[in-house]
């Protein structure tokens, strides 16, 4: 479904980029959804079939359908921290409130050493269940009923700040130290997340996924539909501001995001805090997750792009070159 043209974005690159995309081979990739948002509107959305899976019966995917977030739940778990600083009940600076790590080497970890993915603690973020795993043991193994107990365990292999290493784990401590400051347990923390981050960003679709010990799974486990993860990034597109005018993240939040931290020694991207950068379009920020699921900010763009659906290795580039074909249908600056 195409909305009218807002100039200056040429919806027909957008078209040939989606026809692409929703017609590859299988054996590279499947589109469940594809939603662009240019200036706050949304103007281009189309939607695929989801195939039965492990998780239940596929069909139809609507406007109306929601996804699994996968690792762009880090970036949401990254706005739910901003709300804390902003309040000052967190600070990025000062040792990470980890009771566990009190009187230990682990007390030097910061939690902006956890945003940045540099906290110094070892982990393995492999997704094959045929070598050994941190986050498939984390999120299926003996670490899925008390999980953020199973990262906070891990052993020091560098000193804090000095590695970058990325971790489900470290996503899943920081969940566990904002659901502590919000307190009242896991419905305390529904709470918060749906009154100060879901309904102010306008995600009414939103829900979070919680471990058997009450923790929010902030790695990976947010269902949304597209239009929602939309929305998301739309609000870090306007730094904080929701559609009507709200400041829900504090000023300069999404900068903080953006705040380039390590490049991926795997791939093209960098990494900024929580969210990732693509070095090739400046200024932009991104959530990305598992089977490359994106939800792509340009801000110079003034565009939101959202594609989920499983995505092979051997069609990553090419869902990319698409990606970046609809970005380059908005003339940034014009």
């Amino acid at each position: 479904m195409s909305v009218p043209n807002r100039k200056p974005i040429d919806l027909g690159k957008v078209e040939r980029a989606a026809e692409a995309l929703f017609d590859r081979n299988p054996q590279r990739g499947t589109t469940l959804a594809l939603v662009v948002m240019h200036r706050g509107q949304f103007v281009f959305e189309r939607y695929g079939v989801q195939p039965d899976t492990i998780f239940g019966p596929g069909g139809p995917v609507t406007a109306d359908t929601t996804l699994i977030s996968w690792s762009m739940a880090k970036s949401i778990t990254h706005a739910a921290v901003g709300i804390l600083v902003g309040e000052g009940r967190l600070t990025l600076a000062a040792p990470a409130p980890v009771p566990s790590w009190n009187g230990t080497e682990k007390q030097a970890i910061t939690l902006q050493h956890l945003l940045d993915m540099r906290s110094g603690l070892q982990w393995v973020e492999e997704y094959s269940l045929d070598t050994p795993s941190d986050v498939v043991e984390m999120l299926y193994g003996g670490g899925a009923l008390d999980m953020a107990a199973y990262a906070t365990a891990q052993p020091l292999a560098h000193a804090p700040g000095e590695v970058w290493n990325y971790s489900s784990g470290t996503s899943v401590i920081v969940s566990r130290i904002i659901g502590d400051v919000v307190g009242g347990g896991r419905e305390g923390m529904e709470t918060f997340l749906r009154d100060r981050l879901f309904l102010p960003a306008g995600m009414t679709s939103a829900v979070p996924k919680f471990d058997d010990a009450g923790t929010f799974i902030g790695s990976s486990y947010v269902y949304a539909t597209a239009r929602d993860f939309a929305r998301f990034g739309e609000l870090y597109r306007n730094d904080g501001v929701a559609a009507d005018g709200i400041r829900v993240l504090p000023a300069g939040w999404s900068a903080h995001a953006a705040t380039f931290t390590a490049d991926d020694p795997d791939g093209p991207f960098s990494y900024g805090a929580h969210w990732w950068l693509w070095p090739d379009f400046p200024g932009s920020l991104a959530c990305h997750g598992y089977e490359y699921q994106r939800t792509v900010v340009l801000p110079d763009r003034e565009m939101v792009v959202v594609h989920l659906g499983v995505t092979t290795d051997e069609g990553a580039d090419e869902l990319h070159e698409h990606l970046r074909a609809m970005f380059l249908s908005a003339n940034n600056g014009a």
